[in-house]
Order: C-alpha cells, then structure tokens, then sequence
C-alpha cells in the first residue's frame, strides 16, 4: 500500500481591517475589510490558484469570510465556529497600550482577558480544528478542488484571524496555544503547516504572497 501523502495546513490570515491597523483587538466585533483589506485578500489568488486544496475551512467572520471570497476558494469553503478569533470579553476594542495602564506587562498569551476566553479554551478549539482538518485529509478530494499535481501534499486551507492562527500554529508543534507568542503574523499572509518524517514542523511562516 502507498504511503499517505504529507499533510499541510495552509493558515490564511484575512486581509487588514480598521481595528487591524490601529492595533485594538478584534475578537467577535464583524468588522469589513479595509479596500486595502480587499486588495491584500485579492492578491492571494494568483498564488492559491496553483495548488489543490482538499478541503477549505473558514470563519464564520465577514473579515474572513470575504478574504476566502477573494483568494478563490469561496466555492470549497465550509464555516467553522472553532476558526473565530479568541473572545477577549472586556477588553474587546482596546489596544495593548491601553490595557497595561491598569495591568502593566499584559499579554494575550500570559494573562486573562476578564469575561473572555481562557487560554485553555484557545487551546482547545484548536486541537478540534486540527483534528477536523486530518479527518478531511483523509477523505476523498473534493470534484471542486483546484487542480494541482498528483504526488502533491494533502492541503487544507484554514482562513481565520491572527490570534486564534498563532495559537492554532504552537498548537500543531506541540507548545500549546501560548506557543502563539513567537509566532508574529501579518494581515493577509500565509504561514504553512506540515511535517517532516514524524514530526511536525513549520514549512512557511508570514510568508507574503510574492513567494514562488
């Protein structure tokens, strides 16, 4: 019997919002993109375009919702509650600057967000949306994938937010969600998850859409 072929895990940060670029963090508010936003979502067409994608897993968030739009995947994409970004209760629209007046060193990573989510409970929607993600590798391609060569890896595409994709990322290297801290990720770039023998790896990280 052949071996499997390898599996990745395309995370696909939406495009720039307007709480994006003033740095206050965007949990459950739906914000729309930016048109800058819309211009970044729709320049990872060209490149996405080049791969075959098993399965395609988004957010139900327009921010990520559109982003899929416009990379071309819309017509693979399936909603996934587990892919929205953390809930940071009360301090939902407010910078980091803003929050360490009153807790000086706060972190997302190192400290609760008082009505929000643990980061435990982070960790743990990630772990179903990994384990979502290889029950989907292993079925059958989609009639709808794009074409792509046939020794390529199984690709499963995951359009969310910066967070919860970082948290996703120590997750998958086995840090856990706090492993997220190291791993800075820029609106509409891409980082790829995969492994090398047995053990699991990064391949790309907050890769721009001009890599080959």
């Amino acid at each position: 019997m052949p071996a499997a072929a390898p599996l990745e895990l395309w995370l696909l940060r939406h495009g720039a919002t307007a709480w994006a670029r003033s740095g206050r963090h965007t949990g459950r508010t739906d914000l729309p993109l930016l048109p800058e936003g819309e211009e970044e979502a729709r320049a990872l067409e060209p490149l996405l375009a080049r791969y075959r994608f098993t399965a395609v897993l988004v957010s139900p968030l327009q921010r990520a919702l559109r982003t899929c739009e416009l990379a071309g995947l819309a017509g693979q994409a399936s909603p996934c509650d587990d892919l929205q970004e953390w809930d940071y209760g009360a301090y939902e629209g407010i910078t980091t600057a803003e929050i360490r007046r009153s807790v000086p060193g706060w972190t997302v990573w190192s400290h609760p967000c008082p009505e929000g989510e643990t980061l435990e409970a982070v960790e743990q929607r990630c772990r179903r949306v990994i384990a979502q993600a290889v029950a989907l590798a292993a079925a059958p391609i989609s009639a709808g994938a794009n074409p792509g060569p046939a020794a390529a890896p199984t690709r499963v595409a995951l359009f969310a937010h910066g967070h919860l994709l970082r948290s996703l990322a120590g997750t998958w290297l086995g840090l856990g969600a706090a492993g997220g801290s190291v791993l800075a990720l820029d609106t509409a770039c891409i980082g790829v998850l995969g492994q090398e023998r047995e053990q699991r790896v990064i391949l790309r990280w907050n890769a721009p859409v001009q890599w080959p």
